[in-house]
């Protein structure tokens, strides 16, 4: 059995939004905090935030914030005791986890060998087999035979699916309708895959029309004890990159929420697991879910799930990481209310989401009950073209799912920013459509129903209504100035 470690300061190898809700937890936990920046992040809130901060590097990531070796070697000198990775950046590199440890350091995440496992799709495949744990029909080997694979398809039936297995983000990604097209379609995704990822092994498996995107949050501690804290719904994506996130999800029922849950668990399991991590499945159109990957790491949208259980998912993180129990089981943890978050990126919905850089000229948050904003940036401040461009996530929570839907549109309203364009006019598209509010939509929700025109009109249709207004407020002054004065 671990003997508990101490925690007193942390590093959190990150920045903007996650690095500022990293930080939180640990000053309420009484725990000291230290920031690590790149040049043009001097400004930044995430470095005013810590207790101690220091400069790491230049602007691009790889001069910064994925030098591990010399995060390291700060952390040793400012006599941390663990180190946070946060979400992208080194947060499911296996190499850095393993020599966070062998510094003596702790890492916040599970061990590089689950990262590894997990981090190839092959792999978590293979790592799961034994648990009897649904997977979408296909060859779990990387293949790059053209002839073997036209086989494999065949016997899979088309459309079929290449996929990079050192992949995400839908990179290396090709749907296959037919025979004719597999060839050209293999190289396409074996190139990609070298240069995204540096390996371009890929495979195939069967392609599931109108999937939906469910995840399985899991706990794990170093005791042999696993829970999972329910799903959320991440179906609304563009470039296979999830937008809107929710929990509960619309469409599962108790049952089936129970038995995605146990097939998550397993998958924790199977690989030794420690920590916060997610269990991605995809759900068909008749219901039958079936094992994608897992993801090693606090995800993005973990906010939603906090709302709906009343968990801080990073305190449990880091009382893991102390070798602390979790400190409750499966049947104590209760779902309650419905939660939603939109991603806000600095991008451009009218113009294919193209990301939109510039000066945060206005930048003001929305505030009230059942409103969180997890943000990163402050008025004022410009939005470096080397990170991802994501500024905030706008989470709201309420009792039933109509509640938070319309608390979300009311929070869109009232957020404020001039400077760049952003995805808050595309939050509010989704939020306001029939098919979101009904339940009934999957991942092709984007390609399906979203158009830049229609934001276009709609944008317009708001403009010339607050221009009327402005003009009725306007001539009422008027007419009140004008009156006799007796």
């Amino acid at each position: 059995m671990k003997s508990k470690k101490n925690i007193h300061k942390i590093l959190i190898a990150n920045r903007g939004e996650i690095a500022i809700r990293v930080m939180r937890t640990a000053k309420k936990m009484g725990i000291r905090t230290v920031a690590v920046y790149s040049t043009i992040d001097r400004n930044a809130p995430h470095v005013r935030f810590a207790d101690e901060a220091v400069l790491i590097g230049d602007a691009p990531s790889n001069k910064s914030y994925l030098l591990g070796d010399k995060i390291i070697e700060v952390a040793k000198r400012l006599d941390v005791d663990a180190i946070h990775p946060g979400y992208g950046f080194l947060s499911e590199n296996a190499e850095f986890a393993e020599a966070v440890t062998a510094s003596g350091l702790i890492f916040i995440g599970p061990e590089s060998k689950a990262i590894k496992v997990m981090g190839s799709k092959l792999a978590a495949k293979d790592a799961v087999k034994a648990y009897d744990i649904p997977m979408v029909p296909g060859i779990d080997e990387a293949i790059t035979d053209v002839v073997k694979a036209t086989k494999i398809a065949n016997e899979i039936g088309f459309p079929i699916l290449i996929k990079a297995s050192a992949g995400g983000g839908g990179k290396g990604m090709r749907v296959v309708e037919k025979e004719s097209d597999l060839e050209s379609q293999m190289q396409r995704a074996i190139s990609e895959a070298v240069s995204a990822f540096g390996d371009g092994s890929v495979f195939i498996e069967k392609y599931v029309g109108s999937p939906r995107h469910i995840e399985i949050q899991v706990m794990a501690d170093e005791h042999g004890n696993v829970i999972h804290l329910f799903e959320r719904e991440c179906s609304v994506q563009r470039r296979h990159q999830k937008v809107v996130e929710e929990a509960p999800s619309a469409v599962l029922t108790p049952a089936l929420r129970q038995k995605m849950g146990e097939a998550a668990v397993k998958v924790a399991k199977a690989c030794d697991y420690v920590g916060a991590g997610t269990v991605e499945f995809l759900l068909d159109e008749q219901h039958n879910f079936y094992f994608l990957e897992m993801n090693t790491r606090l995800q993005v949208e973990h906010p939603v799930t906090e709302l709906i259980t009343n968990l801080d998912l990073v305190e449990l993180q880091i009382r893991v990481a102390r070798g602390e129990k979790l400190p409750l089981q499966q049947e104590e943890v209760q779902l309650k209310g419905h939660a939603l978050e939109l991603r806000i990126y600095a991008e451009d919905p009218l113009h294919d989401f193209l990301p939109s850089v510039g000066n945060l000229e206005v930048y003001q948050l929305p505030q009230g009950e059942g409103i969180r904003v997890d943000n990163g940036f402050e008025e004022g401040m410009d939005i470096p073209i080397y990170y991802d461009p994501m500024l905030a996530k706008l989470i709201t929570y309420a009792d039933t799912r109509e509640e938070a839907i319309q608390r979300m549109i009311d929070a869109i309203a009232q957020y404020q920013v001039k400077g760049v364009e952003t995805t808050l006019p595309f939050g509010k598209f989704v939020c306001e459509h029939e098919a979101f509010r009904s339940g009934n939509f999957d991942t092709h929700f984007v390609k399906n129903y979203y158009s830049a025109e229609f934001l276009h009109q709609e944008i317009e249709e708001e403009a010339k209504v607050a221009a009327m207004i402005a003009l009725q407020h306007y001539l009422k002054d008027q007419k009140k100035l004008r009156l006799p004065i007796h």
